[in-house]
C-alpha cells in the first residue's frame, strides 16, 4: 500500500510531488528546505534544524521516527558550512548514525536557502509488501 504525504508546501501542487512516500516499510523524504521564518537571515546550522523537523514531522505521519533512517542527504551551497551541518545531524541522529552524504551544489531554489537534506528510513516494525 502507498501512502503519500503532504506537508502543505505550495511547491508540492506545483511541481508534482509529495514530501514523503510510504511503502510497505520504506518511506522516502523528499529534499526539504527550511521554511520561513527560518530562512532570511539565518545560519546553515538552523536551517538544518528546520529543516530536519520538517521531515522528522513527515516521518512521524509516515508512523515511524528518525530511528528508521537509513540515509541521509544534505545539498549544501558552501562546503564551508559542514561543521554547521554536522551539529544538525549529530544532534538528529547521534543514536542513530545512517549512512550519509553531504554535497556542495551551486545553488537552492531560493538564494537565502543554504541548505536542502532528504532522507530514506525503513520502519522495520511493519512488514513489507
Amino acid at each position: 500500500m502507498r501512502l503519500n504525504i503532504a506537508s502543505g508546501d505550495k511547491s508540492e501542487s506545483v511541481y508534482g510531488y509529495s514530501r514523503a512516500v510510504r511503502v510497505g516499510s520504506h518511506i522516502h523524504v523528499s529534499g526539504t528546505t527550511a521554511q520561513d521564518p527560518f530562512v532570511e537571515g539565518c545560519d546553515t546550522y538552523v536551517q538544518a534544524k528546520n529543516a530536519l523537523d520538517i521531515i522528522e514531522q513527515a516521518l512521524a505521519e509516515a508512523g515511524t521516527t528518525f530511528a528508521s533512517v537509513v540515509r541521509t542527504v544534505a545539498y549544501v551551497t558552501d562546503i564551508g558550512d559542514e561543521p554547521l551541518v554536522a551539529r544538525a545531524h549529530f544532534e538528529a541522529f547521534e543514536h542513530v548514525m545512517p549512512a550519509s552524504t553531504i554535497v556542495q551544489v551551486a545553488a537552492l531554489d531560493h538564494p537565502a536557502r543554504t541548505i536542502e537534506i532528504e532522507v530514506y528510513a525503513i520502519d522495520e516494525s511493519t512488514p513489507d509488501n
